[in-house]
């Protein structure tokens, strides 16, 4: 029997030992991989960094504010009045490729020609220096290391676009060194035309009133807009990128405004205005507003003042608004409205003349009522005479008969007419009138009198055209306004628009009755001389005043009126509306002399200013045009002067701007047809 053999294979412990290792690894990068995530989770959620060494292991951020762009401010027709518009100063790093080429003396000679080049381009374009002088100060700044070398003045996009097409600049900002900075600067199409109204801002404190001025200072708020910010961090290079991982906000533009102003308008009133004052240094400065009867819109605000070192008139001051006096004649027309509406007299009523002297009164005789007496030989004088030629005798006698034991009636009317109050207007600085109050230990037995005509008052001339356009609306005071709407993008987001301060300060008889006398001023009385034969019919009054002096003139003359050489001032108004049957506009004109002894009258410059006013506002309103229909025929002529076998049909219209031809198509007639 054969017997087996029995044998053992040996085992491979190599594999053992390679398994092994692997288990081992296996365990070693799941340590670290349990190692990293759980430095990661710490990392992420608590670790922070030394103080001291947190710098170097971030890169380095920078807050940047976003500007908006400034609203802009728009004429009633869409004009631009104001607008914010990009500019762009341009530097030169004259540096550029220096050390590249300072081994290379020919690319240096190549740089420094294309230099030469740029320089009379520079030249040519900006005019400030020589060609010669821009290529001095490029060299000498690339020899002394200059990195910023300031070229001309700002410029607009389209300058800044041919700027970069020299040479040099045309090879961007590395290789030519042209450098640009924007910044937006505010552009006022018209120039100084209704500069005081439309204002402006220095800076955004709102600290500083004079630095925040007319429509640009009390909308600041809705022109602004809303700054916005962003990070940005540096990379390797230098460049500046959005950085993600920070928090940012756009800036938000401002809105719109669209006004009331006219700007047709508001040329023809300064020029008005100027005519009369530019050339007469005794005039200190005037102004002119023109205000829509129906809504209250303004249409025109014109303010000049005289600079008194250059003598220029100017758009300084808000005469309009922020300018309290005596307002004198004109002021006559609240104490007729009170006497009528409250039915104490009518126009054809008469009282004694008694010579022009009040009974009682130290008053100054009123010399009006003298040369009436001697001229008519009579003792009495109807109340619409008395109007006609402004007597301060006539209205002083009909205030103290009709409201002597109860003076507080008749000053209760003029806050009715709100000549006692300041009401909110679209720019700051409107001033507060001010009334006497028969209450006070200071009213004296004769503020009753002045009143009456005029003085013991304060009013700005936005106070007194706001009245008489009340009496051209029959007795409806609207709120005078500047700002129309505000608008985003030509949509409007905020309408304003008209107001009511006095649904009716008297009645439409009453009105009426007060506007034929103001007509009759016009026609017959102290405004005739300049407004008669005005291209439409005017009712308007005169004023004049003197206005009250600085403490530091009177001390010797001890009248509050005139100086020790017996100088005065004056305030010359002329406040009206016009077509008079059909108020389309209400306007007033106020003059301000220097001190010095001639007497300023509202009929006279301020009257003149409102003429040229009326006639040219009257000329430019298409509806105001005449057609004539009568037919006639012209031969036409070829350029030599031969008359043309072919005709053309043209239309004559006759506007008060002139004779206008409105060619129509070619006929072959021999004759155009004329209507």
């Amino acid at each position: 029997m054969a017997t087996e053999k029995s044998s053992t294979q040996p085992k491979d412990r190599s594999k053992d030992r390679i398994g092994l290792v692997l288990y081992y690894l296996y365990l070693l990068f799941l340590v670290a991989s349990v190692v990293i995530v759980a430095r990661i989770i710490h990392i992420q959620l608590t670790y922070e960094p030394a103080e001291a060494i947190a710098p170097y292991f971030r890169p380095t951020v920078q807050k940047v504010d976003l500007e908006p762009e400034r609203g802009s401010i728009f004429a009633r027709d869409g004009r631009l009045l104001a607008m914010s518009t990009p500019m762009y100063q341009v530097y030169m790093d004259c540096t550029v490729l220096k050390d590249t080429f300072r081994d290379e003396p020919e690319k240096e000679l190549e740089w420094k020609s294309k230099a030469r080049d740029l320089s009379e381009g520079l030249s040519r374009i900006y005019g400030d220096k020589t060609s010669g002088e821009y290529y001095d100060a490029i060299i000498q700044g690339r020899e002394k290391g200059s990195k910023y070398l300031k070229i001309g003045s700002p410029i607009g996009h389209e300058t800044l676009q041919e700027v970069k097409t020299l040479p040099l600049f045309n090879e961007g900002a590395y290789r030519g060194g042209i450098i640009t900075e924007k910044f937006d600067t505010r552009q006022y199409p018209y120039g100084s035309l209704a500069r005081r109204a439309i204002g402006y801002v220095k800076d955004n404190s709102k600290s500083n009133g004079n630095n925040h001025i007319g429509l640009e200072g009390k909308y600041d708020y809705v022109l602004h807009g809303q700054e916005g910010y962003e990070w940005l961090k540096i990379t390797d290079n230098r460049n500046r990128i959005h950085n993600y991982d920070s928090t940012w906000r756009k800036a938000v533009d401002g809105r719109d405004i669209r006004t009331t102003l006219d700007i047709d308008i508001q040329d023809i009133a300064d020029r008005a205005l100027r005519r009369q004052i530019e050339d007469n240094p005794k005039i200190e400065g005037g102004c002119m507003i023109v205000m829509d009867v129906k809504t209250g819109a303004i249409r025109a605000m014109v303010n000049l003042m005289r600079d008194t070192v250059s003598q220029r008139v100017t758009e300084t001051y808000n005469m309009a608004i922020g300018r309290t006096g005596e307002p004198g004649s004109v002021f006559k027309s609240t104490t007729l409205m009170s006497l009528l509406e409250d039915g104490k007299v009518q126009l054809r009523d008469e009282i004694p003349t008694n010579h022009g002297v009040v009974k009682g009164y130290r008053f100054a005789a009123d010399s009006h009522i003298y040369d009436y007496e001697r001229q008519n030989n009579t003792d009495k004088i109807s109340i619409l005479h008395g109007f006609e030629i402004s007597s301060n005798y006539v209205f002083r006698q009909l205030a103290i008969d009709h409201y002597g034991d109860n003076p507080k009636k008749m000053l209760d009317k003029l806050y009715l007419y709100k000549l006692g109050e300041n009401y909110d207007f679209d720019l700051d600085g409107f001033k507060a009138p001010t009334l006497p109050d028969p209450d006070s230990p200071y009213w004296s037995a004769t503020d009753l009198g002045s009143v009456a005509i005029g003085y013991s008052v304060a009013e700005t001339p936005l106070h007194i055209v706001t009245f008489y356009n009340a009496i051209a609306n029959k007795g409806k005071m609207m709120k005078p306004y500047l700002v129309e709407s505000i608008e985003e993008n030509g949509v409007v987001k905020e309408k304003r628009g008209p107001s009511i301060l006095n649904g009716s300060i008297c009645s439409r008889a009453t009105a009426d009755t007060l506007t034929v006398a103001l007509k009759r001023v016009t026609e017959v009385g102290t405004g005739k001389t300049r407004l008669k034969g005005a291209r439409c019919t005017v009712a308007g009054k005169t004023g004049t005043a003197r206005i009250v002096l600085d403490p530091k003139y009177t001390q010797k003359s001890h009248n509050p009126y005139e100086d020790e050489f017996g100088r005065k001032q004056y305030q010359a108004t002329f406040v009206g509306f016009f077509p008079a049957d059909e108020p389309k506009y209400t306007a007033i004109c106020v003059i301000y002399s220097n001190l010095n002894r001639e007497i300023f009258y509202g009929g006279t410059l301020p009257a003149l200013a409102f003429r040229e006013l009326v006639d040219n506002v009257y000329a430019i309103d298409i509806e105001n045009g005449e057609v004539l229909t009568e037919r006639h025929s012209l031969p036409l002529w070829d350029e030599q002067g031969v008359s043309s076998a072919k005709a053309k049909k043209v239309k004559k219209v006759k506007t008060d701007k002139g004779d206008a031809v409105q060619e129509a198509e070619n006929t072959d007639e021999k004759t155009a047809s004329v209507e």
